[in-house]
């Protein structure tokens, strides 16, 4: 066993983990952290999509020892008290989610989109989320979630 402190969500952890342990395993099972599901668990659905020191990752694929030392952000560490992320926000007052399922990894993929390019078109956005799927919708909810979070956030966007 190996021991891995790491930050989830502005706190510091410590777990015990074995070399094929991966991260989805540590937030899920050891830290009880339910947003990351596992869907496929061969990252091709981005259900497992966490923040890693900012960058999207799958977390099934994802060893969890590639996490020492970093900061993972989960949709739960998106939130301030009493207050959403605005992606949050729109996602709700959108429609953005119908099952739910997806929309943690939806959202987290969405804030590393807009991270790095926070006015986006339509295209891009399509381009961010492409590695994530729902099964629910046509994406345009979601799309429009997106855009509406990227205005709220910083400015006009093209079409």
């Amino acid at each position: 066993m190996y021991s891995l402190e790491f930050t989830v969500n502005g706190r510091l952890c410590e777990v015990a983990v074995d070399l094929k342990t991966t991260l989805l395993e540590v937030l899920r099972d050891k830290l009880f952290i339910t947003s990351p599901k596992e869907g496929c668990n061969s990252g091709d659905c981005g259900t497992c999509s966490v923040l890693l020191d900012g960058k999207l990752v799958r977390s099934c694929l994802t060893n969890a020892l590639a996490a020492r030392g970093k900061e993972v952000i989960t949709v739960e560490g998106l939130v301030k008290p009493g207050e959403l992320h605005p992606l949050q926000g729109a996602f709700h007052e959108h429609y953005g989610a119908q099952c739910g399922f997806c929309t943690p990894g939806m959202i987290l993929a969405a804030k590393a989109l807009l991270d790095e390019n926070p006015n986006p078109t339509r295209e891009n956005i399509k381009e961010g989320l492409s590695g994530n799927l729902c099964r629910c919708t046509g994406y345009v909810k979601i799309i429009d979630s997106v855009m509406a979070a990227a205005e709220k956030m910083g400015g006009p966007q093209g079409s």
